[in-house]
Formats: C-alpha cells, sequence, structure tokens
C-alpha cells in the first residue's frame, strides 16, 4: 500500500508536504497482481508517468488524476484542492471495455509496473485541454499532436501500486536516493535540460552558484529529462552517455547528477512550473530558467509557441508559493579576449563575439571536423561522433 515518507530534516518539504512513495512491499505483490482483472502495456510516456507517480516525483498525487482534478488542472493549472500543477496527470487508453473497478496490470517491455485501480474513466475534450495546457489547438505544437494522435480516446484516474521500476539504460535515482546526497541547510540549484551539455549550459549552470539568492555552500542537481522528447532530439541512450562521460571529466564537487525519466511537452510556460515541481519533490530549492523554457515553433511557419519570458515569468510568479526561487538564466557569448561573458558585458566593452549555430555543429559533427572546444567538451563530442 502506499505509505507517505517523513520530510528530510534541513532539506525542503515536498510538494504537498509529503514525499509519497507507491511501492507495494516484496511480501504483498503477488496478492496485488493476482488481484488485477486485466493487463494493458504501457508506451514509453506513459512508463515515464508510473515511474513518476511510483518514486514521488508526482507527489502528492498516489496515482493518476481524476476527470475533476483533470478538468481544474487543464483550466487553471491547479488540482480541485487547489494544489499547483503544470499539467494534468493521465493514463490513456482505446480499450471502451474498460469500467470502473477494473484492476489494470500495467506491463512495459516484459515487466509488470503497477496495478491501477480504475475509480475514473472519462472521454476528455482534447481541444480544451491543447488550449488550456499549450495556448493552442494547432497539431504544429508537438504535444498537441501527442494528445490528438497519440494518446488514446479515453482517460483513466485512480491509485496506483507499484511492482517495479522500469529498465533503463539510464538509471533514474528516486527523489529519496537524490535527497540522501543533497547538504542540509543549503541551496540545491536545478538545472534542466534535454540534450547534450555543451560548454556554454557549463558556464551557466556553474555561475548560478553565484547568484544573490544561493548560499554559499549550495550545489547544482543536473537533472536532464532522458524520456520521450521532440522527434529531432538526441536519443536519451546516447544522451545518457555524454552526461556519465562529461560527470567524470570535470568532477565537480559541487555539481549532483541525476536523471529524470520525464516525457517532454514542450508546453513552455505550463511546462516550467511542473519541472519545478518534481524538481521540488527531489529537493531541489531554486530552479535555472532561460529564455524560451520548454518552448517550440510551429514546423510550418516557424514562429514560436510562447514569448522568451512567458515561461520565466510564470514560474517566477509562482515559485513564492511552492517555497522556491528562479535563478534567471544568463545570456551568455564566448568572446575571443575574455572567453564566455553576459551578452550585455561583449557588447559594452566591443568585445568579439565568437559564435557557432546547433545547425553548424551537427554539420561538423557528420562531417568529421575539427570541433571548437570553447563550444563542446572533448568527452560529449567523442560519444555524439560514435553515435553518428
Amino acid at each position: 500500500m502506499s505509505v507517505a515518507e517523513p520530510t528530510t530534516l534541513g532539506l525542503i518539504a515536498p510538494h504537498g508536504g509529503s514525499l509519497v512513495n507507491l511501492m507495494v512491499p516484496a511480501a504483498e505483490q503477488q496478492a496485488v497482481k493476482a488481484s488485477a482483472s486485466r493487463m494493458l502495456e504501457c508506451s514509453d510516456r506513459q512508463a515515464c508517468d508510473v515511474e513518476l507517480l511510483v518514486v514521488g516525483g508526482f507527489s502528492p498525487l498516489r496515482g493518476f488524476m481524476h476527470q475533476q482534478d483533470y478538468e481544474a488542472v487543464v483550466q487553471g493549472n491547479r488540482t480541485t484542492s487547489g494544489l499547483l500543477f503544470g499539467l494534468p496527470i493521465v493514463f490513456d487508453s482505446d480499450d471502451a471495455t474498460i469500467v470502473v473497478g477494473d484492476r489494470l496490470l500495467l506491463t512495459y517491455r516484459g515487466q509488470e509496473l503497477a496495478v491501477l485501480n480504475v475509480e475514473s474513466i472519462w472521454e476528455p475534450d482534447k481541444a480544451k485541454e491543447a488550449q488550456g495546457c499549450y495556448g493552442t489547438t494547432s497539431i504544429e505544437h508537438p504535444a498537441v499532436r501527442m494528445i490528438s494522435g497519440e494518446r488514446g480516446r479515453f482517460y483513466i484516474g485512480g491509485q496506483l501500486q507499484g511492482l517495479e521500476l522500469p529498465q533503463r539504460v539510464f538509471p533514474c535515482k528516486t527523489p529519496a536516493e537524490v535527497r540522501a546526497t543533497l547538504p542540509e541547510g543549503e541551496s540545491v540549484v536545478a538545472f534542466q535540460c534535454r540534450n547534450p551539455i555543451h560548454r556554454a549550459h557549463y558556464e551557466l549552470f556553474t555561475r548560478a552558484l553565484h547568484a544573490s539568492n544561493v548560499s554559499e555552500a549550495g550545489v547544482v542537481l543536473v537533472h536532464p529529462t532522458c524520456g520521450p522528447t521532440q522527434d529531432d532530439d538526441i536519443s536519451g541512450e546516447v544522451r545518457f552517455q555524454t552526461y556519465e562521460r562529461l560527470a567524470a571529466e570535470v568532477n565537480n564537487p559541487n555539481i549532483r547528477w541525476a536523471y529524470l525519466p520525464y516525457s517532454m511537452h514542450m508546453a513552455g510556460p505550463r511546462e516550467a512550473l511542473q519541472h519545478m515541481i518534481i524538481r521540488k519533490n527531489y529537493g531541489c530549492t531554486h530552479f535555472i530558467i532561460g529564455r524560451d523554457m520548454a518552448g517550440c515553433k510551429s514546423s510550418l511557419s516557424g514562429e514560436d509557441f510562447y514569448g522568451p519570458y512567458q515561461a520565466q515569468d510564470f514560474a517566477r510568479d509562482h515559485a513564492p508559493e511552492l517555497g522556491m526561487e528562479t535563478v534567471p538564466s544568463l545570456n551568455l557569448v564566448y568572446t575571443e579576449e575574455e572567453g564566455y561573458v553576459t551578452a550585455e558585458h561583449a557588447e559594452a566593452r566591443g568585445l568579439h563575439v565568437k559564435k557557432l549555430s546547433g545547425t553548424q555543429f551537427r554539420k561538423m559533427l557528420r562531417g568529421g571536423e575539427e570541433i571548437p572546444e570553447w563550444f563542446a567538451f572533448r568527452s560529449v563530442v567523442d560519444v555524439l561522433r560514435a553515435a553518428a
């Protein structure tokens, strides 16, 4: 059965006050499995949601949201009890024979992840969900395309009982495990990314430790999402290898590394809030949020779906309620004279800025050209070349 773990002394309290653990004790697992009336195979995205629910990444939720909470979050990023949530957490299916009272054994690639007790089932208004969560109904938005084309016709809410966690190439520490590595009473600054880390990223999150609202002995938690993301992004397996090689190379005692089994929605402001809530559950007090955080463009027009600072403003406005603080991402550029500095400093001093676009970088990578070390770490480049 689900239990709540006591808050770790000296660390920020989880969202809602308690860190949820839905894993069933080993002695009870066989009986829980036997109680299931049918099986359902999870998609990659569903497996991520199941894992985060079971380990407490979505605390204080103890299962997938019921219709009332789903609708409340879609409409106003809060559950019916008033608790902040950026995006609804739901399980979907096309199976019209599922009814309230069913107990579903959720499987994933040969594993038995959890049993879902079906407490509500409904047919959502996906156009309303798209507009509320993503600010658009255009299928040019990747999440709108996902909910309209990938998600099933029905949404299912109900409590979960965890049996085992997905076996992944990238081992994902639980919130409790990450919290055990963090310093008590100090700032923990979360850095979210979904791409390999280059020199500018490293400069950005290490300099965040010197922000005015970060304690002197604070640490950075580099916490990349390794679940499904946009089609043109580098795979989670390859990204994991780049992170592991880089962690070994820099060996910085002020950096903690962990991986998040989260499926990106590219939802801009709503996604920023969701990431903050998850990182709070992992013990973070601060969240680095950059320009165009979790943003995306129309694949037809190339237009941004969100304003450049929309996610920053939305996260900053809700941070006090979460007991967290945001750390604005510095706009860093590389200069011939002084290395990495802020763009404002470079302009004021008339420094010579060097640029390398992502498109150029990928072309050079494919062509076997030398990648400048000011742009990318050699260890990261080696992994990307091997995977090309």
